[in-house]
């Protein structure tokens, strides 16, 4: 990610995604025309996990992956892991009949202990990482042997006839539309920042399977901007 958000402290952080918390969903359903439940399918569906799977989904923002798994796996035990308490508190409105623990962590350092999850998901977390190297090694500690780990994230797209359209849409429409319906532009002018300065998707690929993760493989959508990846311990 680019020096200027890497440079936020987890305070300013908090503070950036607490602001656009009410609207975050319907705002990423507006930009991305619906299309991110799809995506989420797609990543909870590469989880696989078993009767009664335990499930850590961390970055969980409002849940919409939470209510995905629940659907898919319904009787996965989920806990739900933010440092964003104002979306923890929404999710928790809209969806707290699911069987679902919601927990404050920070995903350098998880407060789990070692071989505790079927799975773990992350829903665009990833690139925001300041050392995505230790995210990763922490995902493959509190998983248990055997279990997946799912990341759904944009990634920096490959070059294309389409390129310059999608380099438009991400740095003059995406904040226009965020910044007018939420009145906080840089909440999403970081959307095309932490993209453009993120990893490919092979190179994303290559840091799993460098903390140890077996059966690496992604699928890609939207023209390669949006990456689900998978791994197996």
């Amino acid at each position: 990610m680019p020096d200027d958000f890497k440079g936020k402290s987890l305070d300013q952080q908090k503070e950036l995604f607490t602001s656009i918390a009410r609207q975050y969903d319907t705002i990423n359903h507006l930009m991305t025309g619906w299309q991110d439940i799809r995506w989420r399918r797609a990543a909870v569906k590469q989880l696989r996990l078993p009767p009664g799977g335990t499930l850590l989904d961390i970055g969980s923002g409002n849940g919409q992956i939470i209510q995905e798994a629940t659907r898919q796996y319904p009787d996965c035990q989920c806990i739900a892991a933010d440092l964003t308490q104002a979306m923890m508190i929404i999710g928790k409105e809209r969806i707290g009949a699911l069987n679902a623990f919601w927990t404050t962590a920070d995903s350098a350092f998880l407060p789990y202990p070692n071989d505790s999850f079927n799975g773990v998901i992350s829903g665009f977390l990833v690139r925001n990482l300041r050392d995505i190297h230790q995210g990763l090694i922490e995902q493959y500690r509190v998983l248990k042997p055997g279990g997946r780990i799912t990341i759904l994230d944009t990634t920096k797209p490959p070059k294309h006839i389409l390129a310059p359209l999608i380099r438009f849409y991400m740095t003059k429409v995406i904040p226009a539309i965020g910044g007018l319906l939420t009145g906080y532009r840089e909440a999403y002018t970081y959307l095309n920042d932490s993209t453009v300065g993120f990893l490919r998707a092979e190179e994303l690929a290559a840091y799993l399977a460098a903390v140890g993760f077996k059966k690496v493989a992604y699928q890609q959508f939207t023209f390669g901007m949006i990456t689900v990846h998978w791994g197996e311990k």
